[in-house]
């Protein structure tokens, strides 16, 4: 097939059944990822005990989010080359052989490794996803199925948590492992046949191996300078520092290898485009604050407000319920209004005078004015996000469409790292500053410790919620900045692409 022709015209047009059996799929496919993220979590105290290490646990998160965020940009490339099909087949393989991996587990290290196994398999199961939905169906279309995508992230954050705690407690911590198998087994069996379906926009690409190395250990190394930063050693520690040192020269090697590269792994064009860059960092930095916020406001509930873990987990509920609402009102709207762009320039504004709000009451307001303010806040958001990735998806041709999509994904979780790291610093500075230790986590402050009412932390909170506002802020001048290009009624064709 000659590399102009529009694919669309030479596949097989897809039913509805089709089209339902690949989504049910895919959203399965999310689920694995976007679950395996959430459910270890309630389960590590009990993992430490049975592998008797407990000095290492949080490299059970850390691997598996250092390896899923460095290959997600690769994902989205190998699928523009080789096709949706096999590249979603591949991941889902890769990691359901970690899943197996880590529940035969028998010490810390050998779970520790298969978790980067499992990283390295669901990093690019959220990216395909939405790519592959990209494909299926028009750009006017796209924004009712991202609602679902929303729908999935929401549930994975409610119900992983529960999850892995009733496994570890009732059955064995490697229950939470094990049922992915019958997950993935069933994401298979829907997707394998029906992708053939898909049309096809691969082009001949070369992968630019060099700066897949660059990328990729450039964001190891700013991940776990992250990580460790404020936890393991303070962040004016050597180590700290060497790491970000070593990050910022990794990524100006990769900036510099994009512009030299005769096929660069992420194309300038296309992430300089008007609508790309300002969906990217528009998208970035308001899912990063979304993630940051649903990370410490339980911390908030449990240390200023001394709210129970229990209580805490509750109270979460809108800030989890407002995204799934506020995503979809944004998708279903998109297939309706030709000035799309309207409705989340709303929401997050809505969104940034709710959480500036938060920061004026931290210490003062009613717990209902809170929940209502942080639903306010999680539902602007929400009509963010179908917007963001439907439109970068509409401005790109076809066969950009998986590095495109998967670099969106590759921002926000970078995104959300910095942020929560920002926010964690923030936290211990006025922890600190009141008296208290200088570590979070498994190296000195808990809940326990850090159960000191609001004089203690109402004050380190309010600028956490500071940092949120501006945050948002920036998230909502990109959003202004990106062009609203009409989306099209028809499968994606060179012609209507303006975005080469």
């Amino acid at each position: 097939m000659d590399a102009e022709t529009p694919a669309a015209l030479n596949t097989p047009r897809l039913s509805p059944q089709d089209i339902r059996s690949i989504f049910i799929g895919i959203m399965l496919a999310m689920l694995l990822s976007a679950l395996d993220q959430t459910i270890v979590a309630t389960a590590m105290p009990t993992i430490g005990r049975d592998l008797g290490d407990v000095a290492h646990l949080p490299w059970i998160v850390t691997a598996y989010l250092l390896a899923s965020t460095a290959v997600t940009p690769l994902y989205g490339k190998f699928s523009d080359m080789h096709g949706r099909r096999v590249t979603l087949l591949i991941g889902i393989g890769i990691f359901l052989v970690g899943s197996v991996a880590c529940a035969l587990a028998p010490t810390m290290l050998a779970l520790i490794l298969a978790r980067a196994v499992q990283g390295f398999g669901g990093g690019g199961l959220i990216a395909l996803a939405q790519t592959i939905v990209a494909d299926m169906v028009t750009p006017r279309e796209r924004g009712r199925y991202q609602v679902y995508f929303g729908a999935v992230f929401a549930s994975a954050s409610v119900a992983g948590p529960v999850l892995g705690g009733f496994f570890a407690e009732t059955l064995h911590w490697s229950m939470i492992f094990w049922i992915n198998l019958p997950l993935g087994a069933l994401a298979f069996f829907l997707v394998n046949e029906r992708l053939k379906l898909l049309p096809r926009h691969e082009r001949r690409h070369k992968l630019d191996v060099l700066g897949a190395v660059l990328m990729s250990c450039a964001t190891v190394s700013l991940m776990l300078a992250l990580s460790w930063g404020g936890v393991r050693y303070p962040w004016a520690s050597g180590p700290v520092l060497g790491l970000f040192a070593l990050s910022a020269g990794l990524w100006t090697a990769f900036v510099r290898r994009m512009m030299t590269a005769p096929e660069p792994l992420i194309p300038l064009p296309v992430i300089l485009d008007r609508v790309v860059g300002f969906a990217i960092l528009s998208s970035t930095l308001g899912m990063g604050t979304y993630i940051g916020l649903a990370i410490f406001v339980p911390i908030y509930f449990e240390a200023a407000l001394g709210l129970s873990a229990r209580q805490s987990g509750l109270a979460l509920i809108p800030l989890m319920i407002g995204i799934t609402i506020g995503s979809t009102l944004s998708g279903r709207a998109m297939a309706r209004f030709r000035h799309y762009k309207r409705i989340p320039l709303g929401g997050v504004a809505t969104a940034a005078v709710s959480v500036g709000a938060l920061s004026a009451l931290a210490g003062s307001a009613p717990f209902w004015v809170i929940e209502v303010l942080l639903m306010l806040t999680s539902g602007g958001l929400g009509t963010l996000m179908p917007v963001a990735t439907v439109s970068l998806q509409n401005a790109v041709l076809p066969h950009h469409l998986g590095t495109a999509t998967a670099s969106m994904n590759f921002s926000r979780q970078l995104g959300g790292a910095i942020v929560v790291a920002a926010f964690g610093a923030i936290v211990l500075g006025g922890h600190a500053a009141a008296g208290g230790p200088a570590t979070l986590g498994g190296h000195g402050v808990t809940l326990d410790t850090l159960s000191g009412g609001d004089a203690l932390l109402a004050g380190a909170f309010h600028w956490v919620f500071v940092a949120a506002t501006i945050g948002l802020c920036g998230s909502l001048t990109a959003l202004i900045l990106m062009e609203e290009r009409p989306l099209r009624d028809r499968a994606s064709v060179r012609s209507e692409v303006p975005a080469e």
